[in-house]
């Protein structure tokens, strides 16, 4: 595959300037088939690496555009080949009409994510900062930003890889003793062995639970929007949005689905789903989405329970049995709905309904959604909910799930090694447990991983990247 010269458009359409990416053995002979430089006498392939040199695109007699070419050599490349990104007017017809030309030429059309890949082949990244880029790119807050700078730069990749030659140290010491089994003799010291165990499962243990947090981070926070029907669920979550994404209406069970959309608030993002009103019905169709909310309800970590003002008490006493057991461990904002509806006096007779409620984790407010009364006020009960730390660069969170699970499974092997040693089972088995931890570790950076895992990471890039 690396045999082959590739091109891609790097930049997004309708923008000024556009830029075309080659990399490949030829990437430099290909491009100076079609481009010539505005000095005189000095060839494409003359300059030095690291420079822009100004000419036109040609296509036979015809100029196509004025452009400038940036050179770089292998291996002090991003791909790790020599390459080189012609810099030109963002038309698409130009665009095309160079890519057609280096087609033309020799070069073939990029894969998605083929140049991060060559990248990962060629040794001038791992896996796991690969995997970062492409999260570099779609982040859309400050904290996914920061997590993807963190893993890109190598912090991840630096904690697992003093992880692994701890573990290969001590798997060596005592497959050394399996070589002189007979004249009994111990290499590695156990408890010394016990202390290490030890200390990497803290370390394992801190990165798989740190998959919370940054799953939260990177997918947002999931927000499960309850209650009963027309208790305005969904005017909520439009106000939320700031657009009609969900249907409005005075019917009972308008919403018979789950309508799911992200938003930044405060530099958090969340994920707020509006699910179908909680009531008795024997629509097959309603039904279904009822259990549905159960489901979402199961999977939030906040839950915003809706509740009209006006029939708040029948309301709570119906479901508080269905939904208080199912919030434990999340965090419950009780939102009083259509407030501007009712007096002070009645605010406070509804607020005491909710003294039976668990304190640690239950809010209250009361809200107009429909006039947008307090909904900024509810804004700031989701940011305080969120519990989310402040993210920097050198924080090493994993937010990735193909890192989580094989953490999971080291994390799995090194318990095992733990109880080996402490019921002092022989060298081999030890041994066995302890390179399958360095085996799940090391398929984090790609060490150990098949193609089909490849493939399946880089198809979901874009193309040019």
């Amino acid at each position: 595959m690396n045999q082959d010269t590739i091109c891609a458009i790097a930049t997004a359409q309708g923008g000024a300037i556009g830029s075309i990416r080659v990399s490949g053995p030829e990437a430099i002979s290909i491009t100076s088939r079609i481009f010539q430089p505005a000095k005189a006498g000095k060839l494409l392939s003359e300059q030095k690496p690291y420079t822009l040199t100004f000419g036109r695109i040609y296509n036979g007699e015809e100029i196509i555009d004025e452009v400038l070419v940036s050179l770089f050599r292998a291996p002090h490349s991003y791909t790790g080949e020599d390459s080189t990104e012609i810099t030109c007017h963002g038309s698409s017809y130009i665009l095309q009409q160079v890519m057609q030309l280096l087609i033309k030429n020799g070069c073939r059309m990029a894969q998605p994510g083929e140049y991060t890949q060559r990248a990962f082949l060629n040794g001038k990244m791992d896996l796991s900062q690969a995997e970062a880029v492409a999260d570099l790119i779609a982040s859309s807050s400050a904290a996914t930003h920061r997590l993807a700078m963190s893993q890109m730069r190598g912090g991840f990749s630096k904690e697992l890889t003093d992880l692994r030659n701890k573990l290969l140290n001590f798997t060596s010491m005592i497959e050394l003793e399996l070589d002189f089994s007979e004249e009994d003799v111990e290499f590695a010291d156990r408890s010394a062995l016990r202390k290490l165990a030890d200390e990497i499962e803290q370390v394992i243990s801190r990165l798989v639970h740190s998959f919370n947090v940054g799953n939260a981070i990177k997918n947002g926070v999931p927000v499960a929007i309850i209650g009963e029907t027309n208790a305005g669920k969904s005017t909520l979550l439009n106000v939320l949005l700031n657009e009609d994404k969900a249907i409005v209406s005075d019917i009972h069970g308008t919403t018979r689905d789950v309508i799911e959309d992200t938003i930044n608030i405060g530099g958090i993002t969340f994920r707020f789903i509006d699910t179908a009103g909680i009531r008795e019905t024997n629509d097959t169709i309603e039904s279904l989405g009822i259990e549905r909310t159960f489901q979402k309800l199961d999977q939030a970590e906040i839950v915003l329970w809706m509740v009209d003002s006006s029939d708040a008490s029948s309301q709570i006493k119906q479901l508080s049995e269905k939904i208080i057991p199912r919030c434990e461990e999340k965090q419950l904002i009780v939102v009083f709905n259509k407030a501007d509806l009712i007096e002070e006096k009645q605010k406070e007779e509804l607020s005491a309904l909710l003294k039976n409620f668990p304190k640690e984790y239950t809010k209250s407010i009361f809200i107009s959604a429909k006039e947008r009364k307090q909904t900024d006020e509810l804004q700031k009960m989701l940011i305080n909910a969120a519990h989310l730390p402040t993210v920097t660069q050198n924080d090493i969170i994993v937010t990735n799930v193909r890192h989580y699970e094989a953490l999971s499974k080291a994390l799995d092997a090194i318990h095992r090694v733990q109880d080996g040693l402490d019921s002092h089972i022989s060298g081999d088995f030890l041994s066995q447990d302890i390179r399958e931890c360095i085996f799940f570790i090391s398929d984090i950076a790609g060490e150990v991983t098949n193609d089909m895992v490849l493939q399946n990471i880089f198809q979901h890039f874009c193309i040019g990247k």
